[in-house]
């Protein structure tokens, strides 16, 4: 048993000693490690180590909490690291600022915040970490965090809710890959676990609601006979023919537009996904939309302007539209509507039918080479499409030399 005081071999103390000993004073083990009892009762796990050149004492924490195997355990890896030349009380510190998986979350969240394309982006971002990883992994140092953690959070919902289950991987991924740049962890446990969740069946995968290219011209028809305000009407009709995202339509502003002798609108790198200006030909229907709506402008620039003042309308206002006169779709299904009458009524190049849609080219080669928005195809392609909603053409729209 080690003395009251003295230095004593490694491995002195014993498991039973720590927890029955009451006398004040040291009682030594190895490494420098001892457990120092107060005259008031309490107790403490100290290491005597020298860093540096200096002296010091390093606290271990309480024998209630502290087993003898982890101080031993502790206390070797300090006195190793100060061998080699470190310093075990700046890792401590170290170590105690790593913020917990919640914390690093709502940090990265905050960062991030300025970057996104709207607050509701960066609300759902921090929302769907509150609703299915806080609750399992928040209070975990996030470099202690692991796959089979994240396999935890992920797997109730991997098949149940994919695209929820998708959004939730990446964005736990893009906290790991901060904890990673912060020195925190090695790894993104979210990036490898892909053979480990179940297979999903891509048969049942959904796709947004669309309407066929065919039906269109008749929700619009009913869109226009309809008690909704004007702005919303002129919004939908716009967004459609212009085959642009309900975001890019709602947020138009009248900056954007040129109604000059080649009519087009510009929308900035800003407010498009892959974060590059996108020029819309704008048909002689659409330019007649943008006339009408010059008398609902609120002040602040908006070509759609919302019920409040300088706040464009919102996605909820043109799907519940949408679906409350009558139509199963969604207004992202608009761009499919489009895409395929393209595809089956046109014969215009893919790449045309893709670049309206403002799509990325995939294949790094091919688009260090495609650098042309093909505008003038674009022009006629976007007209073509105008006048068959407008029921003037039912044949298959030819390109023009």
């Amino acid at each position: 048993m080690a003395t009251k005081g003295i230095r004593t071999p490694e491995k002195a103390l014993t498991a039973q000693f720590v927890k029955t000993v009451k006398d004040p004073g040291k009682y030594f083990d190895g490494h420098g490690l001892f457990l120092r009892v107060q005259p008031n009762g309490q107790r403490q796990w100290v290491q005597r180590i020298t860093i540096r050149g200096k002296r010091c004492e390093l606290g271990l924490g309480n024998p209630s909490l502290v087993s003898l195997a982890e101080a031993r355990e502790t206390a070797l890896a300090n006195r190793k690291l100060a061998v080699s030349g470190g310093d075990p009380m700046l890792a401590k510190k170290e170590a105690e600022a790593v913020l917990t998986f919640e914390e690093a979350a709502r940090k990265v969240h905050a960062l991030h915040l300025p970057t996104w394309r709207n607050a509701k982006h960066g609300a759902q971002f921090l929302s769907t970490l509150e609703t299915y990883t806080f609750p399992r992994i928040g209070a975990l140092k996030v470099g202690e965090v692991t796959t089979s953690d994240v396999l935890a959070v992920l797997t109730p919902i991997w098949t149940a809710k994919p695209e929820t289950a998708a959004r939730v991987r990446q964005r736990i991924g893009t906290v790991m890959k901060w904890a990673v740049a912060q020195g925190w962890r090695q790894d993104n446990p979210a990036q490898s676990i892909a053979e480990a969740l179940p297979k999903r069946d891509k048969s049942l995968q959904q796709h947004r609601k669309a309407l066929t290219y065919a039906e269109v011209a008749d929700c619009l028809k009913v869109v226009q006979a309809s008690n909704a305000g004007l702005s919303t009407k002129l919004a939908l009709e716009f967004l459609v023919l212009t085959a642009t995202r309900s975001g890019e339509a709602r947020g138009a502003t009248w900056a954007e537009i040129d109604l000059g002798a080649s009519p087009c609108w510009t929308i900035p790198a800003s407010r498009m996904k892959a974060k590059r200006d996108h020029r819309i030909p704008l048909a002689p229907r659409a330019v007649a939309i943008l006339t009408e709506s010059t008398g609902l402008t609120d002040g602040d620039g908006l070509v759609f302007p919302g019920t409040k003042t300088g706040k464009p309308l919102s996605d909820m206002t043109l799907s519940k539209l949408v679906k409350e006169l009558g139509f199963d779709a969604d207004v992202h299904g608009f761009r499919t509507s489009f895409r395929t009458w393209a595809q089956e009524r046109t014969n215009f190049p893919r790449e045309v039918a893709e670049a309206a849609l403002a799509h990325t080219i995939k294949d790094k080669a091919e688009a260090a080479y495609a650098r042309s928005d093909v505008f003038d195809k674009r022009r006629k392609m976007m007209e073509g499409w105008a006048a068959y909603l407008a029921q003037e053409a039912g044949e298959i729209f030819k390109l023009r030399p």
